[in-house]
């Protein structure tokens, strides 16, 4: 897998950064790398897979209609 060097990263980035990666328990670089990643976002072929997964899981499930809840939240 390739590196990637980032320079210059302003202090407070880095300092939040730091503190994002403790609370999701992983490194720096991996945090690093999650936050590249979530601001990439997905390829076509992700996307297709991931609604790939999502049909498989729920085949055959019926589900009740959500319209009588959604007008009577925006009745209220």
């Amino acid at each position: 897998m390739p590196d990637f060097l980032i320079r210059q990263i302003d202090a407070q980035l880095l300092k939040r950064l730091k503190t994002r990666a403790r609370r999701h328990g992983r490194s720096l670089q991996r945090e690093a790398q999650v936050a590249l990643e979530q601001a990439a976002g997905a390829d076509a072929d992700e996307v297709a897979a991931m609604l790939d997964e999502w049909k498989r899981r729920f085949a055959g499930r019926r589900f009740s209609s959500s319209v009588r809840l959604i007008r009577e939240d925006r009745n209220r």
